[in-house]
């Protein structure tokens, strides 16, 4: 196993002045911690997907692996509605990463089953009227003029609400496109917002540790809750706490990508599409549940975001229940758990980078800049 990265998420950190509440240690030291708890040995190649086109073709010709799991892309709405020039990065690195690698695997000839991490994002968070989101396509009547119909498979119609989410319809464009024209194998994962720290390997050395974002950029919002509990900081809730998201434990999207790998699709099946998430709630009620377990006070903020005031969100993951996943569902226990993770670096927080600065538009700019 070969890992490539060109460890633009830790510059990032330095672009903003904010580090990962947990300490994370050197590539180096991880390399070195990951076989000394006895994970299967794995390299490091130093490279830009988007900017090293012939460096990329050549690796994949000299390893030709057998799949590549595509995790390398900006992963922030607020961070790419930040300013004009974080959302051309967030398009040229993510677009052009994906499509550099999907021209690669073509021209190196190769076999690769390549599985993306999407989101859910890419659905949009308007009303869906009580509809269930299908994964990944939507089955179409359409009507003839000799009054016949036809049945037609199309992709769900895309909804972005940041640049980060329509660089992700992009990908399913592409995906869609190099999958028809050159039968490339494909999975594409529509996940939800991740919780949790630490899966079981990583959980064995704390030079493993995840990263922990807890800055109105990075911070995912049931995990900066929980931070805040654990350093008696308001829960911050954004608008009238009626936004409505799917969720997924960290534990679970590391074996959701296990079940694709495992299961990958068949030559000259379409684009597999899964829904990467276990549940679903809304962003006000898990600020309650956290204040119950916790105490911690809830404050309602300026919402930052151009988006609905409340949504549905019913979703279909039947794939991967199907495939043998066991849902690692929100309790007061794992709730606790992060918590105490937490707690145990609180004095790494800097309580200035909390706050949401990043907005959609000038007046919410204003309204959370007065």
């Amino acid at each position: 196993m070969v890992i490539v990265d060109n460890l633009s998420r830790r510059k990032i950190d330095v672009e903003l002045g904010i580090t990962s509440l947990t300490p994370i240690a050197t590539v180096e030291d991880r390399l070195k911690a990951w076989q000394e708890v006895g994970a299967q040995p794995m390299g490091f190649v130093l490279l830009d997907l988007a900017r090293e086109y012939e460096r990329l073709l050549q690796l994949l010709r000299d390893e030709a692996p057998d799949a590549v799991v595509h995790f390398a892309e900006q992963r922030a709405a607020p961070y790419s509605m930040k300013s004009s020039a974080c959302k051309r990065y967030t398009v040229d690195n993510n677009v052009n990463g994906t499509h550099n690698l999907l021209c690669a695997i073509v021209e190196s000839g190769l076999d690769v089953h390549v599985v993306h991490l999407g989101t859910m994002g890419v659905y949009g968070y308007g009303s869906h009227r009580g509809a269930t989101i299908p994964e990944g396509y939507l089955t179409v009547e359409v009507p003839q003029p000799d009054g016949g119909r036809f049945t037609e498979q199309i992709l769900h119609p895309a909804n972005p609400g940041s640049v980060y989410h329509m660089s992700k319809t992009l990908d399913q464009l592409l995906f869609f496109y190099y999958n028809k024209n050159d039968a490339l194998r494909i999975t594409d994962l529509h996940q939800g917002i991740v919780w949790g720290t630490n899966t079981n390997l990583c959980g064995k050395d704390p030079r493993l540790i995840n990263r922990f974002d807890y800055d109105g950029d990075y911070g995912t919002v049931l995990n900066r809750f929980l931070m805040q509990a654990a350093i008696h900081y308001p829960l911050t809730v954004h608008g009238s706490g009626g936004q409505t998201r799917a969720f997924i434990h960290i534990r679970d999207s590391v074996k959701c990508v296990q079940l694709a790998l495992d299961n990958p699709p068949v030559p000259g099946e379409m684009v597999k599409i899964f829904n990467q998430m276990t549940e679903s709630h809304q962003v006000g009620q898990l600020a309650q549940k956290v204040a119950h377990l916790t105490g911690a006070e809830v404050a309602h903020l300026p919402n930052p975001r151009n988006e609905a005031k409340d949504n549905d969100l019913t979703v279909d993951n039947r794939c991967f229940l199907d495939l043998g996943l066991e849902p690692t569902t929100l309790d007061d226990g794992l709730l606790t758990e992060v918590v105490d993770v937490a707690r145990r670096y609180a004095e790494r927080c800097d309580r200035r980078r909390i706050p949401c600065t990043s907005a959609w538009t000038r007046t919410q700019a204003e309204a959370i800049n007065p």
